[in-house]
């Protein structure tokens, strides 16, 4: 996939951009920036919770779950924001087994689906993420750091190509941080794509990074001069947020 002259921004104020890069099969890159840089809107944008002001992005070889050629980077990604997209009240298992459903278990790349590509069941993704035997538990009785691993664990339940990744390790431990690191690997190593906003290290050390500069002059704080941008219904976005 590569980004083509990328724009990205809320209403029709750009934030960030343009972004020209590409990154293949088996790549990860890591957005760094200081925060209102834009890391999110560009995050956001690719998971197509957002229009792009301009640009776009091209994809090569990308598989949606429907087994077709992905027609957006959407249709072929995970997307992992700073909300967990879990019912509180319901059981961990349930909530991965909606998750499941609703996105399907489609192959990484067409005819590079590797042995371990397949989806797992909730019950095996929770072990993967260190929370066995914690199917039945609904998701409001879990730590913040448990959450936040259950929440992860929506990545195996249904595999996509391309993982978008905002603050992944936020609430982790050294330990849990380690193990998220090694399913990241796993995925670059059956051919998938990473795509991650972190401040913390995900073992990506071949990683490419992005960091993302505030354009000069740009003020976003109380009593700025600089363009405001129209209103937006940031509650909605959050909603919307949650469930993807």
């Amino acid at each position: 996939m590569a980004l083509q002259g990328l724009v990205v921004g809320r209403g029709a104020v750009a934030v960030a951009g343009p972004f020209d890069l590409a990154v293949a099969s088996g790549e990860a890159l890591v957005v760094t920036g200081p925060n209102g840089a834009g890391k999110s809107t560009l995050l956001r944008t690719l998971a197509g919770l957002l229009p792009p002001i301009s640009g776009g992005v091209r994809l090569e070889g990308l598989t949606a779950a429907d087994g077709e050629a992905a027609a957006r980077l959407a249709d072929a990604s995970h997307y992992v924001g700073h909300r967990h997209g879990m019912k509180a009240a319901l059981g961990v298992g349930e909530n991965l087994a909606f998750w499941a459903g609703y996105l399907g278990a489609g192959p990484l790349r067409t005819g590079e689906a590797a042995e371990g590509a397949g989806p797992l069941a909730p019950a095996e993704a929770l072990a993967a993420v260190g929370l066995p035997g914690l199917s039945d538990i609904p998701f409001a009785y879990l730590s913040a750091g448990q959450q936040r691993r259950a929440s992860l664990a929506r990545l195996l339940v249904a595999r996509r190509p391309v993982w978008i990744l905002d603050e992944p390790t936020s609430a982790l431990d050294l330990a849990s941080q380690a193990l998220f690191a090694g399913l990241v690997a796993g995925h670059l190593a059956r051919g998938g794509i990473a795509i991650a906003a972190t401040h913390h290290p995900l073992g990506l050390e071949a990683a490419q990074t992005l960091h993302i500069t505030p354009p000069a002059g740009r003020d976003d704080g109380p009593g700025s001069n600089g363009p405001v941008a129209p209103a937006i219904d940031d509650a909605a976005l959050a909603e919307a947020e949650g469930w993807l």
